[in-house]
Formats: C-alpha cells, sequence, structure tokens
C-alpha cells in the first residue's frame, strides 16, 4: 500500500466538516476513514478505526475540544492530532499545543496549508520514505475506435507492472455497458464497480481488496456492472470516491475507459497522470485522434499527458507510415507494439495474460518494456541512431524522425 495518511476527523459544524471533506478528497497523500459530529463520540471513532491522524475542529466548544485534544493524546499515542479553528487567538493555540496539537490549522483551511502540514506529519511517521514517495500511477488506457486493442492492452500493461513485486496494481475497467476486461483474465468476479461505487463510504483498505477480483499474476480487477440498467446507478461523484480509494491503495492503477468518452471517461482522464490513445495505422483511427486530440485541448493538462500508441504495427497492407502518422498528428509516436494476431487470438481465448501464454514472443517484450518506461526505469526516447538518420525503437521497428511540432493537426 502507498505511504497514504489515515485521516478521522470531528466537527460539530456540518457547513465546516462538509467542506473539510472536499478539500481532503483532493488529496492524494490521505484518505477519509471517518468522520464525526460529536466530541463525546470520537474517542470511539478512533478506537475502531485506529487512524493515522485525527483533525479537530474547535469552533463547537473550544474547552471541549481541547480536553478532547488531551485525551486523545493520553489514549492514543500514536495518533498525531492537528486541530482546527477560525479563531487566530494566540491563548487558544498556546493552549491545544499543550494539550497535544501537532498543528494548527485557520478555519477555512486552505489546501495548501493543509497539505503542507500532513507532508510535515507523513515525513515524521513513514521517515524519508514520505520524501521520495510519488503516490498512485493512474494510467488510462483509450481507443481510437473500436478493436483496436485498448482493452488488450490495459490487462496486459497491468500483468507486467503487477510481476513486479514492488508494484501492487488495480485494473478498472470503465467500459460500464461491454467492458471484458474480465474475459481476458477468465475470471468470474463476485463483486463489480457498482457494488463498490454504491458502499464507498463504508469501504476501507481491506473490504475493498476484499471487493476486487485477484488474478494470479497479482492483478486485482474492479469489473463494470453485470447488467447493462446498473451501470446508470455509477455516477461522476461515486467513481471520484472509488478512484480517490484505489489510488490510497495501490501503487498504480490502469483505467480502461470506454469508446463513448462519456463524462465519466472523460473525468477519468482528467484525474490520470497519463493518457494512452491506442490507435492504428489507418486513415480512420488517425483521424479521430486527430478530433480527440482537438477536443482535448479544451480541457487543461489533459492534452500534455496524452502518449500515442500504436497498435498491430506490421500487419501488412496499404498502412500509413510511421512517419507520414507522426506528421500528420503532430506529435510523436510514444510506443509502437507488433503485430502478432495468433497470439493475441490464443490470448483472449484461453483468458491469460501474455506474460503466461507467449512470455518470449516480441510483443510480450513490447508490452513489458512499456511497462518499464511508464514505470520510469527505462527511457522511451533513447534510441541507437543508424545509418540514414533513421533510429530503432524498443521493438527493434523503424521509426520516422521527429515529427514538428508545428504541423497541423487538422492536415
Amino acid at each position: 500500500m502507498s505511504n497514504v495518511l489515515r485521516l478521522a476527523i470531528v466537527d460539530p459544524n456540518d457547513a465546516s466538516r462538509s467542506s473539510l471533506k472536499a478539500t481532503l478528497m483532493g488529496l492524494d497523500i490521505v484518505w477519509l476513514e471517518a468522520e464525526c459530529s460529536r466530541y463525546a463520540f470520537f474517542g470511539d471513532v478512533l478506537a475502531q478505526t485506529n487512524p493515522d491522524v485525527a483533525i479537530v475542529a474547535m469552533d463547537g466548544d473550544a474547552n471541549q475540544a481541547i480536553e478532547l485534544v488531551e485525551n486523545i493524546s493520553h489514549t492514543h499515542a500514536n495518533v498525531t492530532v492537528l486541530v482546527a479553528s477560525s479563531s487566530t487567538d494566540g491563548n487558544l493555540i498556546l493552549r491545544s499545543m499543550r494539550a497535544g496539537a501537532k498543528e494548527f490549522l485557520t478555519l477555512p483551511i486552505k489546501p495548501e496549508d493543509l497539505a503542507t502540514a500532513l507532508q510535515r506529519v507523513a515525513k515524521l511517521r513513514f521517515g524519508n520514505q514520505a520524501g521520495s514517495q510519488k503516490g498512485c500511477r493512474v494510467l488510462a488506457v483509450s481507443g481510437s475506435t473500436g478493436g483496436v486493442g485498448s482493452t488488450s492492452l490495459a490487462v496486459n500493461l497491468g500483468c507486467a507492472l503487477a510481476a513486479d513485486e514492488k508494484n501492487s496494481v488495480v485494473l478498472l475497467d470503465l467500459d460500464l455497458a461491454l467492458g471484458d476486461a474480465d474475459v481476458f483474465l477468465d475470471t468470474i468476479p463476485e463483486y463489480t464497480l457498482t457494488d463498490v461505487a454504491q458502499n464507498v463510504t463504508r469501504l476501507d483498505f481491506t473490504l475493498l481488496k476484499r471487493s476486487l477480483t485477484k488474478h494470479s499474476s497479482g492483478l486485482y480487477l474492479l469489473p463494470r456492472p453485470v447488467q447493462l440498467e446498473d451501470a446508470q446507478m455509477v455516477t461522476a461523484e461515486d467513481l471520484q470516491r472509488v478512484i480517490g480509494l484505489l489510488k490510497a491503495t495501490f501503487t498504480h492503477l490502469i483505467i480502461d475507459t470506454s469508446k463513448s468518452f462519456s463524462a465519466i471517461d472523460l473525468m477519468a482522464l482528467d484525474l490520470a497522470d497519463d493518457v494512452l490513445m491506442i490507435t492504428q495505422l489507418d486513415l480512420p483511427c488517425l483521424r479521430n485522434v486527430v478530433r480527440l486530440m482537438m477536443s482535448f485541448d479544451h480541457r487543461p493538462g489533459l492534452r500534455e499527458k496524452l502518449k500515442i500508441i500504436v497498435n498491430r504495427v506490421g500487419q501488412g497492407g496499404a498502412s500509413i507510415s510511421i512517419k507520414k502518422a507522426q506528421d500528420t498528428l503532430g506529435q510523436e509516436i510514444y510506443w509502437q507494439i507488433p503485430n502478432d494476431f495468433r497470439t493475441m487470438i490464443e490470448v483472449r481465448n484461453n483468458g491469460v495474460p501474455l506474460l503466461e501464454q507467449a512470455p518470449k514472443a516480441a510483443i510480450t517484450h513490447s508490452v513489458c518494456q512499456l511497462a518499464d518506461a511508464l514505470a520510469g526505469k527505462t527511457d522511451p526516447n533513447s534510441t541507437s541512431t543508424e545509418a540514414g538518420g533513421k533510429s530503432r525503437s524498443w521493438l527493434g521497428l523503424w521509426s520516422g524522425k521527429k515529427a514538428d511540432p508545428s504541423s497541423a493537426a487538422t492536415r
């Protein structure tokens, strides 16, 4: 599990408690374990949840709040106490610190102030690991059209990442109508995204993992709903909380989006660290990539995260060259995956990942190298120059020169 701080908060004021919860949901380094509206019950909440940090809002009753802080310091020595108040009275600050509070925050809390305070707590609790902790890496995998292999790549990329024992990896199937990641892994899940979304406020790390399906490769799966009607029960707010909990639990989250690019899909893309756009070297696919990039330009930061992956390179026919594709898109191709139709048919029909079905195949090596590049283990741009000014990609496939960024994407 990532170095994530588990929090419990107490605030008798509903409005300020809701505001604090909203601020916490925007921070990757924390998970809200419990909330309480009465000082008298907060001790029992701490005993049941055993969080890392307790945040006590003092405006409900400053005397009761200070007494609670002192009690927590004596009975829950492993819990770091932060206090928050709209008052900046020096005497109140001094009393709360003497009672055992480690930080005093002014309400309404600014996200940057809260993040800084929690980072100090994390550094004390986790040591040097907190400084180097990168948190969960979120990879969104999308297809420029149906049938380009986005789900197969998402599944096998997840298995490749999970092969490293340092990683904990989960795959979220966001194609709510026709997702089939469970078929690729030959699993029959007991719970789906709908189940988790409807119960996310009651889940902790342990219950979450029990709600997921674990493959023999080490990859966890949260599949799409069973019934088509259940897809309507997953709201954007529910999904955001689910993703937040998954990010707090795993080192890598892979999201296999649908081809509809719905509001939920776009939210997932916004939350991702990298967006892998899967395409092929044909005109319809490249045209769709251009259209999508034009739309992404209207969503701050999304275009910069886009990485174009060309699948089934070398499948023959009148395919467009890599150089022509890059000139048309105005963006470099991040990765090329070789065509191996026979192996992929076997993988899909047998319900086993590439690492198990064909560990020595070129396509398997390509996916594993892609996983290493995305994890920062290798540099995808490190190529060896060959005669003629061309360079070899990771797959040993010829690629063209660097695309001109000024090329019009709509040419």
